[in-house]
């Protein structure tokens, strides 16, 4: 019966959470997709599992959910922050290829090479398109904001005149300073998360040190109803305090 609970649960986690949608789609499809997943959930749950399991199983299903959930939104957090580095270095090298009278067609190519983000802006470029546009729309991937300055230079830049490579110049500078700031906040922020997945996880080692002192923490937890509140209430509280701490930075990054 404790093999079958945990196929549940694994079926309950994976079904519960989508996965990363490449194409935006409508919010009412988005809506409409997790009905019926949600509902192969809990038929799975009411046939397979045993009565006597279902309550915790439901309560670590829902807990296996919010910890993909967190996960996922750290590992978006790093994609952007490695799409930031590179977005910085793309910047330096325009800077450089440019102003050393490299034209912009092969300047872009070589940014192209080292980001393949940019290959869009290289071939809007090529074809005679509006690159400006191009680069307002590569900034929308995460981490990539500083390419809207870069968009912005390259726009004054044609409507006056001036020279691309200093203006492309002041871009990567003003970049380096962002990045140098955000690399200040991200290692401030680094002990706040630390603390919080630290007291997170207290609560775990507190049941396997009850389990060998000879006491039987897991059979409480799991097998009565002041336990299974208890659990319950302990992993909510635990997924709030993570996602608090998430929602502070994701606001001091910006």
């Amino acid at each position: 019966m404790t093999v079958l609970a945990a196929v549940a649960v694994g079926l309950a986690v994976w079904l519960l959470v989508p996965a990363p949608v490449v194409v935006a789609v409508a919010h009412g499809a988005r809506g409409g997709s997790r009905v019926l997943p949600l509902v192969a959930v809990l038929a799975v749950m009411l046939l397979v599992v045993p009565p006597g399991w279902l309550a915790p199983v439901l309560i670590l299903a829902s807990a296996g959910g919010a910890g993909t959930l967190l996960w996922r939104r750290r590992t978006a957090a790093r994609a952007a922050e490695r799409n930031a580095l590179l977005m910085a270095e793309v910047c330096d090298l325009l800077a450089a290829e440019l102003s050393a009278g490299r034209p912009t067609e092969t300047a872009l190519d070589e940014a192209a090479d080292a980001w393949a983000e940019i290959r869009p802006v290289a071939e809007v470029c090529r074809l005679g398109g509006d690159v400006p546009a191009a680069f307002r729309e590569v900034s929308r991937v995460p981490g990539a904001g500083g390419l809207r300055l870069l968009a912005a230079a390259w726009t004054v830049s044609h409507r006056t005149g001036g020279g691309l490579g200093p203006a492309t110049r002041r871009v990567a500078e003003a970049v380096r300073r962002e990045q140098s700031t955000r690399r200040v906040v991200t290692g401030e922020l680094a002990s706040a998360r630390a603390t919080a997945r630290l007291v997170a996880g207290l609560p775990v080692l507190a049941l396997l040190m009850g389990s060998g002192a000879g006491a039987d923490p897991w059979s409480v937890l799991f097998r009565t109803p002041l336990g299974l509140a208890c659990l319950a209430a302990g992993l909510a509280i635990g997924f709030v305090g993570l996602w608090w701490i998430e929602l502070i930075a994701r606001e001091v990054d910006r």
